[in-house]
């Protein structure tokens, strides 16, 4: 049928109330996956954050429930529930308004978050229901909610669900399923969202608690962030006591702390109001500035560095952690985005900048013995990112030149648009060897790597790049690694790790997750890599046969089978499998089972591969021991 030529008012489409957010709630809240599901609970939280942060209340608590809704309730003033000159309670245009909030006036909240004021509102829009009780003048209101829209009107209520308070706001819901991918919790996930919170609001008490498992898990950190620091330092042989920046410029005030550890890789925890902004911003360039800045002038002062001479940037990162803070006006926020990611405020560069290196000067000063550790460290990374560019540049030089970009080994595919395209990393010649003939050649790269990779995390970037299977590895996929990676040049969008099914390929995996997470994170950070999971057996009952992935999968099998004849296939390697049968269970993308590798909390990834892939033996005994009862043998 051809398309009607006329383009006309009735064309235009107008979203009323919440529509929109149900119609694009990816727009509101970034994402319909885990990572959007979390970010329902956080506008709340930041509610009642705002409300301690204007002074009132010192504790919060936070209830995963039974039934998968959760609630948070605080023991600040409670949103009003008069009526607003619109038509409706001050509670019901909170939660059903888009842009609708205290925060947009100056006098409610001079700190805050919650800048748009859509956080509560957008909460209520994916919700399959919720409730609101609010808890003022000796009485608790109470309004009820179904898919955004109100079940009432605000009313008095003689059975509250919130715990008895003087005053707070308790909202409870439960996140609507056909809005998302999934709406199970991630107890964990809200765990260190809310222990993020406490060591960046020293003094706040927050309570978490599991309802399932009965139990209840209280965040108070009086260090604040330089808690934070050392916490993320923890299983890291750090080189001084956390340094502590302090000032307040206009009316933006500035925390930070820092400290530096004998590691290769940076931590850098960026926040403003208590958002956290991942993709960093003016606030963290300013840091970067300054850091670089002050390092070069004292390397200078004591004859470290000749004239003419100078550290980078890049220098400055390696095993540096730090946590930085801005606390500013609600109304002087500029962000990126609803989501918050990045901060643009120009002028917060110049505050953060002369904050940091005032601080800095002095304490270098009167810490001349931790200063000198600090430019010697630093020192030792310039020479081998000197080193490193050298080796490669001599690694992947022959790389562009025309008609040597790839390495002999990996069999390419022939699709050119990378959104398209996969890479198998496979262990061994004889499992590369099924998976060329196997593979679809259309969509589907092999690259086979002998024998075991690298460790990467606690190798300079020189020795990464002359061990064959990562620098092989590295061409491949074509976008660069260090300061010379580019990822629009990335040739895969699907690198996928395919190792067998035992203690050696779970290791193996291991390892190249480790280098990806460490030396290629783009990769990780954007979802682009994965583990394939082949089966571990192949049961016949009579003439059929079936592949199954794990044991309860196989006892499943053959409790619905009891008293047939049937053979088990335990597939020890991929090796065991031919062509067609590696085909059919593990590359298939209409049979395969594909886990895609997300880092939801860096600081606790970062935790575990610095515990079992670094030097310090006893971290690691202890984290095994912790984890053994979850562990399966391979016998």
């Amino acid at each position: 049928m051809a398309a009607k030529n006329t383009y006309s008012a009735q064309d235009i489409q107008v979203l009323e109330g919440l529509e929109p957010v149900r119609k694009r709630p990816g727009m509101y809240i970034g994402s319909t996956d885990t990572k959007g599901l979390h970010h329902l609970p956080y506008e709340i939280i930041t509610n009642s954050i705002d409300e301690a942060l204007a002074g009132f209340g010192k504790k919060i608590w936070i209830t995963v429930h039974k039934d998968g809704s959760l609630s948070v309730q605080d023991e600040g003033r409670g949103i009003p529930v008069d009526m607003h000159k619109s038509g409706v309670s001050a509670l019901e245009l909170t939660l059903t308004k888009l842009h609708a909030g205290g925060k947009f006036s100056e006098s409610a909240y001079k700190v805050s978050g919650g800048l748009h004021g859509v956080g509560a509102s957008v909460t209520n829009a994916l919700s399959q229901w919720l409730r609101a009780e609010v808890r003022r003048d000796g009485k608790v209101y109470a309004q009820d909610y179904k898919v955004g829209i109100p079940q009432g009107k605000v009313t008095v209520t003689k059975s509250p669900m919130s715990k008895d308070m003087k005053s707070g706001t308790f909202i409870r819901f439960k996140p609507d399923q056909s809005m998302f991918t999934t709406v199970e919790w991630n107890y964990e996930t809200i765990e260190t969202s809310v222990r993020n919170f406490a060591y960046l609001l020293a003094g706040l008490h927050f309570y978490v608690t599991n309802e399932a498992a009965g139990t209840t898990r209280q965040f108070y950190f009086e260090g604040g962030i330089k808690s934070l620091v050392a916490h993320l330092n923890r299983d890291k042989k750090t080189l001084t006591d956390p340094v502590y920046v302090t000032k307040k410029i206009e009316d933006v005030q500035i925390e930070l702390a820092l400290q530096y550890n004998d590691g290769f890789t940076e931590i850098l925890q960026s926040f403003v109001n208590t958002v956290y902004t991942y993709d960093g911003g003016t606030h963290v360039t300013g840091l970067r500035m300054a850091l670089t800045r002050c390092i070069n002038d004292y390397a200078k002062k004591i004859g470290a560095v000749k004239d003419g001479e100078s550290m980078t940037g890049e220098d400055m990162r390696e095993g540096l952690t730090a946590v930085i803070s801005v606390k500013m006006p609600t109304q002087a926020i500029q962000f990126e985005s609803q989501t918050k990611a990045k901060l643009n405020n120009p002028e917060i560069q110049g505050y953060v900048q002369t904050a940091v290196k005032e601080t800095l000067d002095t304490y270098f000063e009167e810490n001349p013995s931790d200063a000198k550790q600090i430019v010697a460290k630093i020192m030792l990374a310039a020479k081998a990112r000197l080193a490193a560019r050298a080796a490669k540049d001599a690694v992947l030089r022959k790389g562009a030149l025309e008609g040597m970009t790839l390495p002999g080994k990996l069999a390419d595919c022939q699709e050119k648009d990378a959104s398209l395209c996969e890479l198998y990393l496979v262990e061994g010649d004889s499992a590369g060897g099924s998976a060329k003939q196997g593979r679809d050649r259309k969509f589907q790269a092999i690259l086979p790597l002998r024998g075991k990779v690298l460790n990467t995390e606690r190798a300079q970037l020189d020795k990464i790049i002359a061990f064959e299977e990562l620098k092989f590895l590295t061409i491949a996929l074509g976008m660069g690694i260090g300061d010379a990676v580019n990822p629009d040049k990335l040739r895969y969008h699907r690198v996928i790790i395919m190792t067998d099914a035992d203690v050696d390929g779970a290791h193996i995996a291991c390892l190249l997750m480790t280098f990806f997470y460490r030396h290629l994170p783009y990769i990780v950070e954007h979802g682009h890599l994965y583990i394939a999971m082949p089966p571990l057996y192949k049961i016949e009952i009579g003439k059929t046969e079936t592949y199954i992935y794990n044991d309860a999968e196989k006892d499943a099998l053959l409790a619905k089978h009891v008293g047939q004849k049937y053979s088990i296939q335990r597939y020890k390697g991929l090796g065991e499998m031919n062509a067609e049968q590696l085909w059919e269970t593990t590359m298939n993308p209409a049979n395969r089972i594909l886990k895609r590798v997300d880092v939801a909390d860096a600081a606790a990834a970062d935790h575990v591969f610095s515990t079992l892939m670094g030097n310090e033996v006893p971290p690691r005994k202890k984290f095994i021991t912790t984890h053994a009862k979850t562990a399966t043998l391979d016998i």
